[in-house]
């Protein structure tokens, strides 16, 4: 009922709208100009006109009469904070295009729950945690989705939900946190380069990827890692209501769908329709319509994120990931 109501809403303010448009149209450059010589033109205007007035009306009933009480944003890809990738992995989400889309659904009144759609191998913390936070203070319930891959960073942003329905072959987990650093001293040593190095701070050249690594600044250099980790973990812990023991038990491993459900890893497995009926559940909504809230792309920006949507399709048809009985990860791939 609800729904029909607001249709009628709409198609009444979009044929107002038009009426008036077309009246101001055919009143200045058709009755107006009868009178002089510019007939066929001022029709042509009436009818620029009318259309004009009909793109105004169908928004302004758009904006008073939404089609749509559920927001979707998605996640996918490696998460940086501009989507400009991380190494090996070009391209991806951008928590400051996320962020803003899920601020942008918390105030739209249209949007009275919000599914966060997650299908990404994680990324930089801290961009993680800003789309965690933004999900956290939207204003109404929340559920995230796993599709295909929910790992670390993307972990991460579903703690941030009321609720965590992954799709039963899904890959969820990697709670946990990794370093790279690709060290070029012997190549260097090989070919004769030389560096003059000057640091104030015993430290200050740790990662420098021209030195070798010492065993003390081995043992520094994990032990910042290990705070990071324990900081995740504890996060975890809190979003989830399971013991920190728990958590760090998973020693990051990743698990299949129905394992993270057995495990506690996630609320329930589920489709599309599923989360739906949650979301449906939570708001109290007797029917769910789902608006996608995505970012404005010039023509590059759209032309770039199709390329890597083939990239990734190329990607899962090449390789194929599962998980052990233990939930490790065991990767096969067509060479």
């Amino acid at each position: 009922m609800g729904t029909t109501l607001q249709s009628l809403g709409k198609l009444g303010i979009v044929l107002v709208g038009a009426l008036v448009a077309a009246a101001v149209g055919v009143g200045l450059f058709v009755v107006v100009p009868a009178e002089t010589s510019a007939g066929v033109v001022g029709v042509l205007l009436a009818v620029a006109t009318a259309l004009f007035g009909l793109k105004v009306a169908g928004n302004l009933a758009g904006s008073l009469f939404p089609g749509y009480n559920v927001a979707e944003v998605k996640v996918t890809g490696p998460i940086t904070s501009d989507g400009g990738g991380m190494p090996l992995r070009p391209g991806g989400a951008s928590a400051d295009d996320i962020v803003d889309r899920i601020e942008a659904a918390d105030a739209d009144d249209g949007a009275e729950a919000l599914v966060v759609t997650l299908d990404t191998p994680g990324g930089q913390p801290v961009a993680s945690d800003e789309i965690r936070r933004a999900a956290a203070d939207f204003d109404g319930p929340t559920v995230a989705h796993a599709k295909d891959i929910c790992a670390s960073g993307g972990y991460m942003i579903a703690c941030g939900c009321d609720e965590f329905v992954a799709h039963r072959d899904s890959l969820v987990g990697s709670i946990g946190v990794i370093a790279n650093q690709r060290k070029f001293s012997d190549l260097a040593d090989r070919y004769g380069v030389e560096l003059e190095r000057f640091t104030g701070g015993e430290y200050k050249d740790t990662m420098d990827p021209l030195k070798s690594l010492s065993e003390d600044e081995r043992a520094y250099f994990q032990g910042v890692i290990d705070s990071s980790y324990e900081s995740f973990v504890d996060l975890v812990a809190e979003a989830r209501d399971v013991d920190r023991e728990f958590v760090d038990d998973t020693e990051a491993r990743i698990y299949h769908g129905r394992q993270a459900a057995e495990n506690g890893l996630v609320d329930a497995l589920g489709d599309r329709d599923d989360v739906e009926a949650r979301l449906a559940d939570r708001a109290g909504l007797d029917e769910v319509a789902v608006e996608r809230f995505e970012p404005d792309r010039g023509i590059g920006e759209r032309l770039s994120v199709g390329a890597q949507a083939v990239a990734r399709a190329f990607g899962r048809g090449a390789a194929s990931v599962v998980a052990d009985r233990d939930g490790s990860l065991v990767e096969f791939r067509v060479k």
